[in-house]
């Protein structure tokens, strides 16, 4: 999608705080950061959210969750993290391309919100 906000960042048009790249995966972190590590995972290809990516390509919303734990990995978020997928405006998804939120560095409350 050209106006897609994260599509932009995949193709370096809009510069981002890169955190780990893959051949089809972007971690960088979050402009407005919720937590001391906030980082956002988003696959390559634009999917509208997650039940978009799910229903059409179930390997690359696996392997979402496998990036997320990598992006844990290099971040040394032993003691524990979130992993936040909001999803339409009520859950306030706010860019209209699958992310994933790796939130840690802190104790988190529940429930979030």
């Amino acid at each position: 999608m050209s106006d897609c906000l994260f599509c932009k960042i995949v193709k370096k048009e809009i510069p981002c705080d890169l955190v780990l790249e893959s051949e089809n995966y972007l971690a960088f972190k979050d402009i407005d950061p919720k937590a001391p590590i906030h980082i956002l995972v988003i696959p390559k290809k634009h999917f509208e959210d997650i039940t978009e990516l799910s229903f059409q390509d179930l390997d690359l919303a696996a392997g979402l969750m496998e990036m997320v734990s990598k992006v844990a990995q290099s971040e040394n978020l032993e003691k524990g993290f979130r992993v936040v997928l909001n999803t339409g405006p009520d859950a306030g998804q706010s860019v209209q391309h699958v992310h994933a939120h790796v939130l840690g560095g802190r104790s988190l409350t529940w429930p979030p919100g």
